[in-house]
């Protein structure tokens, strides 16, 4: 290439990799492996070394990745959290060990340790208890996410025995274990949400929720691998890790000391034999030189030790034929591709079937039917086709064509500008739509009816006895206790429960009745603004949008929703049935305009109140909570506790900063 090739080049890969860096730290949502984007990484490396007068500061080389939100306070490092050197292959691991030996003359040994595939964090503590819990964020900075940290229940708020330093941090990573990754994906899947990739995405997006009460239902697990700090126990970091065990923590028992670099090789092999039978995902082998002082000796790039390597295990691939493309229609309407294949074993699990998300990745992919496909799992337990043989492929193989009508009504499909998913817009007459969203209206946080199931509803429905979810309070209890596996007392739960239902608050009721786009939090705006359904279904696209919050996207879908003859008559029988289509009498009563137009952000810990609650406080008067301070803050409402850097980014933005009795006092309470 000449000058102005390998320019172009550079660009190229720059922005490409920027792409994916963003893909990965701040939307959770990798599209590419570790390996592909390492590759890319390693030929930018290679090409800037070779051509130092594209030398660029802001380049992806010289940075670490960045999973900093605006929704937590930022928190500086007191030691930065760099990344890892990867490599793939024997030889390069003893490169690694190489570059050592020619520094030093002194023996040393390493410690390898299995890289688990969470998302890393830093606990500082002071005097035995949890002080903060921050992020990697960019390296220098990270998210202070002390709160949700507290709820993971293998993380020690105050350290056992008396022999640990007065201050020190701890890295290590926050994991979801594979079982709870699998719970929380078929939770998601019958919900419709996009599913998490892998457990490393999972556990960063549980981290970064803003509802610790919701970050401890997810149950996340944690290891710990390196300590900080200006009097450390021991000269060893292995024998620092057996220390910190002792004070509580969990560190790998699988954790081991090597002599040299050939039994590092043999700890590696083992475990990329081994890593299946572990509870939580890992993706290699971090391999760090023992000694302390020997690692301050070696000292850091700007963005890696110099002491220690990522020893990454190569994605599992298996190929198999691509017998047919299947397509599944979900509550929304939303229509999936499935590529069922000849079995394979892949990863210790066999392998008959993969999704193939939209049109777009078929079309990619160029697949045909027969093909042979190459199917990788990869730290993703989802299986996925990334690639086909086209060289073996038979010469009338016919091309994979994304159906034009919906497999389950024969509606024409329709596909939204700007988005990637085919719909079936016959939401009220398509079978899966229908019983879809009967199982959102009974789910537990709509209006959550106990004793009906997915099993159940299809019963119901396949006997003719219901076609919509007003349909369920016709129900007797005959007709319920000769289905199959149901009786009376089965019966009488269900009815029992359905007319408990008739008490849910409205806020939940709308977000029950499935309209596209309203989920909770939504409804919950949309019901605390309007009042009413009467008054939501008469707002014009104006008034929508003029809520905060709420977009085109969301009003063009409501007033959708609305001009639907079948809807509204479907809310007058709900109607008829009592069920609640407005704010209740207690709501109305605590509702006041005193904080209309003020954005109120809350930090810290309070006396009176939780959180929460001042939070409801707000929105009944008016106010609107925010995340994040800015120029459009009105207040900080501060407790005991708070960060110092809120509290200066306040004070520079000159924002009042209010007490809890003071906040009390300007709602009248």
């Amino acid at each position: 290439m000449d000058k102005n090739e390998i320019g172009l080049r550079i660009e190229n890969l720059r922005n490409e990799l920027n792409r994916h860096n963003h893909n990965y730290y701040v939307l959770n949502h990798p599209v590419i492996s570790d390996f592909e984007f390492d590759q890319l990484l390693k030929e930018l490396e290679k090409l800037e070394r070779e051509n130092p007068e594209f030398f660029d500061p802001n380049s992806p080389t010289q940075r670490v990745g960045s999973d900093l939100t605006k929704e937590f306070e930022q928190v500086k490092h007191q030691y930065a959290m760099l990344s890892l050197s990867n490599t793939y292959s024997e030889g390069e691991l003893r490169d690694f060990d190489q570059r050592i030996r020619k520094q030093t003359d002194q023996a040393f040994e390493y410690v390898c340790e299995l890289k688990y595939d969470g998302t890393s964090i830093s606990l500082r503590y002071k005097n035995g208890r949890l002080e903060r819990a921050i992020t990697r964020g960019d390296g220098v900075q990270g998210d202070d996410v002390t709160a949700n940290v507290r709820t993971i229940r293998s993380i020690p708020l105050v350290l056992h025995g008396n022999d640990y330093p007065d201050e020190f941090e701890i890295r290590g990573e926050i994991l979801l274990p594979w079982a709870e990754f699998d719970r929380l994906n078929t939770e998601r899947e019958q919900a419709e949400e996009p599913l998490f990739a892998n457990p490393r995405n999972a556990a960063s997006g549980t981290l970064k929720l803003q509802n610790p009460a919701e970050v401890a239902k997810r149950k996340l697990d944690a290891y710990f691998y390196y300590l900080l700090g200006p009097k450390l126990p021991c000269d060893g970091h292995f024998e620092n890790l057996q220390k910190a065990q002792n004070w509580g923590f969990k560190i790998s028992p699988d954790t081991e000391k090597c002599a040299n670099i050939g039994e590092v090789i043999t700890f590696i092999k083992k475990w990329d034999e081994k890593r299946h039978e572990l509870p939580v995902a890992t993706d290699g082998v971090v391999v760090k030189v023992n000694s302390l002082p020997l690692q301050s000796f070696l000292g850091t790039t700007a963005k890696s030790p110099r002491w220690a390597v990522a020893y990454k295990f190569k994605a599992e691939q298996a190929a198999t034929t691509l017998l047919s493309v299947s397509y599944q229609v979900g509550r929304t309407g939303a229509v999936t591709p499935v590529a069922n294949l000849e079995p394979v074993l892949l990863a210790g699990t066999t392998v008959k079937r993969a999704s193939l998300h939209n049109a777009d990745i078929i079309k990619n992919l160029d697949l045909h039917v027969g093909d042979t496909v190459f199917v990788e799992k990869g730290g993703e337990i989802i299986p996925k086709i990334v690639g086909a043989d086209a060289a073996s492929r038979h010469p009338m193989a016919l091309p994979v064509d994304f159906i034009k009508v919906c497999p389950e009504c024969g509606t024409a499909l329709i596909r939204k500008e700007g988005e990637a998913a085919h719909y079936c817009p016959n939401e009220d007459g398509c079978p899966p739509q229908i019983k879809g969203k009967m199982e959102h209206f009974i789910s537990r946080k709509a209006m959550n009816i106990d004793g009906l199931g997915e099993e159940t509803i299809d019963l119901l429905f396949s006997e003719g006895l219901v076609r919509n979810v007003a349909d369920l309070y016709d129900l007797k209890k005959e007709q319920i206790s000769r289905l199959e596996r149901m009786g009376d007392k089965s019966s009488e739960r269900i009815l029992r429960s359905l007319d408990e239902s008739r008490s849910v608050p409205f806020e939940r009721v709308l977000f029950a009745l499935g309209i596209r786009y309203v989920g909770e939090t939504v409804a919950k705006i949309l019901a605390n603004r309007l009042i009413s359904i009467d008054a939501i279904s008469r707002a014009t696209l104006e008034e929508l949008t003029a809520i905060d919050e709420i977009g085109e996207r969301i009003a063009e879908s409501v007033r959708s929703y609305f001009q639907n003859e079948y809807h509204l008559k479907l809310i007058e029988r709900l109607k008829e049935k009592g069920i609640q289509f407005k704010l209740d009498e207690t709501s109305l009563a605590t509702r006041s305009e005193k904080l209309n137009g003020l954005s109120i952000i809350i930090s810290g810990t309070f006396e009176k109140y939780s959180r929460d609650d001042l939070k409801k406080m707000i929105e009944q008067n008016g106010g609107k909570n925010v995340s994040s301070i800015s120029k459009n803050t009105n207040y900080l409402l501060a407790g005991s506790n708070i960060g110092p850097s809120k509290l200066d980014k306040a004070t520079k933005l000159n924002i009042p900063i209010i007490s809890e009795d003071e906040f009390l006092a300007m709602i009248g309470d």
